[in-house]
């Protein structure tokens, strides 16, 4: 008898060692971890890692723990799309990250070919969920024109008859940038409001200082640099050496925290230009969910979120959310979970729009603070004053306007 229950002892050890483990369910960010958009990347893998632990430590996604995927996009539109490939031969659900607009509509391609749902972090052309927006294509963000239609409208009140020189970089967000800022203000005469183009990728100093030249001795009050990562810093570095932004207004319509860190805040100080979200909005909004996020990012890592980790960990939370209330993670299932979808999260009300997919939320127009306040702080990275703020449905584009630029009523 002592023989029969040691026996059944050990089979049942046996069978509660051997019992099969529940598969995770995968996820896959595709993000910059080399390359002038590094910074970023680094806070797109934070926001996620942090929405994942939380989304596991209460049991996962319909039972199934979350498992994050991840590849190098090195913010290349041609590398983005084979860490799409590669990401789907893990075997993941959905893809997200990106941190260009041409990487974003070239990832979210592939992944559209291969039955999956890409979510775009930083991509603000308008063409992203306007004229090459698709059904599997989500954008968290907000986009040129929702920038612009804050930045217009502070501007017009507080610095109205200006006159205004752009510098822009020769792509598909840099070119939507301008043209959508030019409405905003009223300022589409080139002849009166200047501008000159720079290439999209690592643009020649000599190029930086023609460009600067001619915003010098043109008649401007308000600079705009519609630049992004190290040719955006080494534009500012230019625009300090020549007392530019002791004469003129600097704008760079796209803010973030590494941003100002990879340029410094003594470079930065006074620059205008947008968020959708900072550590400061979830106590603005009495956001509970927002201030926990907050006080868990400072201790995990000694410092405060800035939007892009809110836009990675509130995709994550968001598409899971979906899967559960869709009991399914197909994409088909989720995508009509999605749309229509209004919550709140890190912030005041938000909704996944139904007709483009775009993310309507609040969006600030911010300033950078002088470095000297910025170093009274506790962690010295409190960058942005808000300065006027603008409802998600009054910035993002019309449904009409939507669909002229499309020609087509639904999304594909």
């Amino acid at each position: 008898m002592r023989r029969f229950v040691c026996l059944s002892l050990l089979l049942l050890g046996f069978a509660v060692h051997a019992a099969p483990t529940v598969d995770p369910l995968r996820i896959g960010l595709s993000y910059p971890r080399t390359g002038n958009d590094k910074a970023e990347g680094l806070e797109q893998m934070r926001g996620a890692l942090l929405a994942i632990d939380e989304i596991n430590a209460g049991g996962g996604v319909l039972g199934r723990p979350l498992h994050l995927e991840t590849a190098n996009s090195a913010s290349r539109a041609e590398t983005a799309v084979k860490t799409v490939d590669r990401l789907q031969a893990r075997g993941v659900a959905m893809v997200f990250g990106g941190a260009t607009s041409e990487e974003v509509l070239a990832a979210s391609q592939r992944a559209r070919e291969h039955g999956l749902l890409y979510f775009a972090t930083l991509a603000y052309a308008n063409e992203v969920t306007g004229q090459h927006g698709h059904r599997y294509l989500f954008r968290e963000s907000g986009s040129a024109h929702m920038s612009a239609r804050v930045l217009g409208e502070y501007l017009a009140i507080h610095q109205p008859r200006r006159r205004y020189f752009h510098i822009t970089r020769d792509d598909a967000w840099g070119n939507s940038m301008e043209r959508a800022l030019r409405d905003s203000t009223a300022t589409q005469d080139k002849a009166r409001h200047g501008r000159r183009s720079l290439a999209a990728n690592a643009a020649r100093l000599a190029d930086m200082r023609k460009a600067l030249e001619a915003a010098s001795k043109s008649e401007a009050d308000m600079l705009v640099l519609n630049l992004l990562g190290n040719d955006l810093v080494k534009m500012l570095r230019l625009v300090e050496q020549q007392g530019l932004n002791r004469r003129l207004q600097i704008i760079v319509p796209h803010l973030t925290k590494p941003l100002v860190e990879q340029a410094g805040p003594a470079l930065m100080a006074g620059v205008i230009g947008t968020e959708t979200w900072t550590w400061r909005v979830a106590e603005m909004e009495k956001s509970t969910a927002g201030a926990n996020f907050v006080k868990t990012f400072i201790a995990q890592h000694q410092e405060y979120p800035g939007s892009t980790a809110a836009s990675t960990y509130a995709i994550v939370r968001q598409w899971a959310a979906a899967v559960e209330r869709a009991g399914s993670s197909d994409s088909q299932a989720v995508i009509q979970a999605l749309e229509g979808h209004q919550y709140q999260l890190l912030k005041g009300p938000q909704e996944w729009r139904a007709f483009d997919h775009q993310n309507l939320q609040d969006i600030y127009a911010v300033r950078v603070r002088p470095r000297d306040e910025i170093m009274k702080g506790q962690l010295k990275q409190d960058y942005f004053e808000i300065i006027y703020r603008m409802k998600g449905e009054q910035a993002a584009v019309s449904l009409e306007d939507w669909e002229q630029e499309r020609d087509s009523l639904t999304l594909e």
